[in-house]
């Protein structure tokens, strides 16, 4: 029987990311018919413009998503979802009436993607986050995704995860962040799983004597081992296995554990361990990304007066600084490079980027100092030069982007080389299975 190409719904699509990765896959197999993105508190909504210049053919919706109503979202007949959201706070609580809240204002947002499960039933997803999401909050390590692991449980789904560090796996940023693939229980990859790993009943899986199995799973046969290879034991020994509680609350208050850069969840049982990169794979350095001199604006060298700003923010310091309470205390900071190696793969971007502070990428070229310019800053995400350049307004008018504005957005986006990958592995996947 022949399989169906998935369709996608791109939700907090920024300028495209997850597209641009997954088509650069298989654009045939790939078919983004809908997309959402809306940036609160902004006027000009400058990231859903570029998108709509890109991507004029798909259904692009420029509004909160919490303002997206339900018989929307059941119109979707996505079998695929994929996104990168916001990491706050996702405690959750149960009001007078046994409703479900949540405290963090944009910790909400995660919960609008479990409305938009719950209304369209995607057979998968694919979802981006920050790493130290599997550590936080600070007082309750790991509870904020136990809890996002518990909501996904709660609607049949499952949950593999792992950190990827762009640069080990052969592009030009050093960018850790957490992707999760989630998968429908009733999906054939599932059955499979069930089938070869247990041969057993759904409710029998990760017995906690039997932890074992899934090693081969998470070393060798999920979908990011596939993909991203890694050494084939737990980085000193670490692992944990855990058992969720079936209410989202109970696991919000009382969640204890630890949570690994590594695992899967199947039937409100995860297993979890740290694991290490294999390294063979070489990054990209800054050196083979930057353009020729003759491409860099003047605005983008650096001042005498600038420099000694940035000497500054890298160099090491020792500030005294007042708590809220008023209690003083020294603020230390070790220093680092004066500027950026050119043999290396780039820093992590951030929002910031083009601005003069310590997280800055400053490179030294050709005897001169200077910083990123936006096509090198898309090319450190792997998005196509000048990507970012034009945007459509709505009245179908098309003007350039500020240059501040691109630098936004790339300290936004993510390297769409690791989407690509992913892609490739979720199509074998779903064709195979």
């Amino acid at each position: 029987m022949t399989k169906e190409k998935l369709k996608v719904l791109e939700l907090f699509a920024g300028v495209g990311g997850f597209r641009v990765g997954l088509e650069r896959s298989d654009a045939n197999f790939f078919e983004t018919r809908w997309a959402n993105q809306w940036e609160p508190s902004r006027k000009s909504q400058d990231a859903f413009e570029v998108y709509e210049y890109q991507f004029p053919d798909s259904k692009n919706i420029n509004k909160d998503i919490e303002t997206i109503p339900n018989d929307m979202f059941e119109e979707m007949d996505a079998n695929l979802i994929v996104g990168g959201f916001p990491c706050q706070d996702y405690s959750v609580a149960r009001s007078k009436k046994h409703e479900l809240g949540i405290e963090g204002k944009k910790g909400v947002l995660f919960w609008q993607i479990i409305r938009a499960v719950n209304h369209i039933q995607p057979q998968y997803l694919i979802l981006e986050n920050v790493d130290r999401l599997l550590k936080s909050p600070s007082k309750q390590r790991g509870r904020d995704f136990a809890i996002m692991l518990a909501a996904f449980n709660e609607l049949d789904y499952s949950v593999e995860w792992r950190v990827i560090n762009a640069a080990e796996y052969g592009r030009a940023q050093r960018r850790r962040r957490v992707f999760f693939f989630v998968y429908k229980n009733d999906t054939n990859w599932s059955k499979h799983l069930d089938a070869h790993y247990e041969n057993t009943s759904s409710n029998q899986l990760f017995e906690k004597d039997d932890e074992n199995r899934y090693d081969k799973y998470i070393f060798e046969e999920g979908l990011f081992a596939r993909q991203f290879s890694i050494m084939q034991r737990p980085y000193k020994s670490r692992s944990s296995f855990g058992v969720l509680s079936d209410d989202v609350v109970e696991v919000s208050d009382n969640f204890t554990g630890t949570i690994w850069n590594t695992g899967v969840m199947r039937h409100g049982k995860y297993y979890t361990i740290d694991t290490e990169p294999t390294m063979t794979e070489s990054p990209i350095p800054l050196k083979d990304i930057i353009v020729p001199d003759d491409e860099v604006p003047n605005n983008y060298y650096v001042s005498d007066e600038k420099l000694k700003k940035f000497n500054y923010l890298r160099g090491p310091k020792k500030i005294e600084r007042t708590s809220l309470d008023g209690h003083k205390y020294m603020y230390s900071e070790g220093g680092m490079s004066p500027y950026d190696s050119l043999d290396l793969p780039g820093r992590t971007m951030l929002t910031s980027e083009g601005s003069i502070n310590r997280s800055t990428h400053l490179l030294f070229v050709n005897n001169k100092y200077r910083l990123i310019t936006p096509v090198e800053a898309e090319k450190l995400q792997d998005f196509p030069a000048d990507w970012t350049k034009y945007k459509k307004l709505a009245t179908g008018e098309e003007v350039e982007v500020t240059d501040r504005m691109r630098m936004f957005f790339m300290g936004n986006a993510l390297v769409t080389g690791i989407v690509t990958r992913i892609g490739e592995e979720l199509k074998k996947i779903h064709m195979e299975y």
